[in-house]
């Protein structure tokens, strides 16, 4: 049970808090919600001549400050409802089972009149922007209940499909250096059509038969690689049976 002295301290912080919510509000007249269109905020008088993507930017400013002032007022309810629970003599007791609250739950959340197992918060909200409710997956929402592991086309390859036909980024913006165009859009180094460097230019079957070495500029690259590490395998080195004839000095021939 909590002291009258607590008691007391809680309730002053919570008048006080309550004080300088309500100034706030009124000095942005509820983030601007009283007033009767966002065009007052930046003196429009209609968006007849703004640019589509400036009315936009003014139609966010009015969502955020729309849900910035739900989130103010239901935490003044909750201020309140906490200031009738000390007029009553119930806080700092669960309003569901009646167990005392921990006195440093109250002091993390002085509105609360919950216990932490009867918190009406427990579920994380898995809303989403309402504009998704008319998207198909991929770029709509996804079956997060489906633990199946698929490869799905999502957004992220189509804006990699749009990227290879060039960006604002230049290959001063990437801090690397870059042969052609096509290295400058994000993850431009990921495989397509293939999982190892390999298969984009050598054609060999599952057992090793008969290969052919197309000359490409990967399998440029993977020869200038193992020059430079002087290996003749990027898997690891070759066995001494088949390394001796490539690395044998001919010169002083053993």
């Amino acid at each position: 049970m909590l002291t009258n002295e607590q008691l007391s301290a809680f309730q002053t912080q919570l008048l006080k808090a309550k004080r300088e919510l309500e100034e706030r509000l009124r000095q942005n007249d509820h983030f601007g919600k009283e007033r009767s269109h966002a065009h007052d905020s930046v003196g429009e008088l209609a968006s007849y001549d703004n640019h589509p993507a400036d009315e936009a930017t003014e139609l966010y400013e009015r969502e955020k400050d729309i849900a910035l002032n739900e989130h103010a007022e239901r935490e003044l309810k909750e201020i309140e409802h906490a200031l009738e629970a000390i007029k009553n003599g119930t806080y700092g007791t669960c309003q569901i089972c009646g167990n005392p609250i921990p006195h440093e739950r109250l002091e993390a959340l002085p509105t609360t009149t919950y216990c932490k197992e009867h918190s009406p918060d427990q579920v994380v909200s898995q809303k989403r922007p309402l504009e998704e409710e008319v998207l198909m997956p991929p770029f709509g929402k996804f079956d997060f209940d489906d633990r199946a592991e698929a490869e799905t086309y999502d957004a992220e390859d189509a804006w990699q499909e749009v990227a290879r036909y060039g960006t604002s980024d230049t290959p001063s913006d990437l801090g690397k250096n870059v042969d052609y165009y096509g290295e400058v859009y994000a993850e431009s180094e990921e495989n397509v059509g293939y999982v190892e460097d390999l298969e984009n230019f050598a054609a060999v079957d599952l057992y090793g038969k008969h290969v052919t070495v197309y000359p490409t500029r990967e399998h440029e690259q993977l020869e200038n690689i193992l020059d430079d590490e002087g290996i003749m395998s990027n898997i690891g080195d070759l066995p001494a049976y088949e390394k001796d004839p490539y690395t044998k000095d001919k010169d002083h021939p053993l």
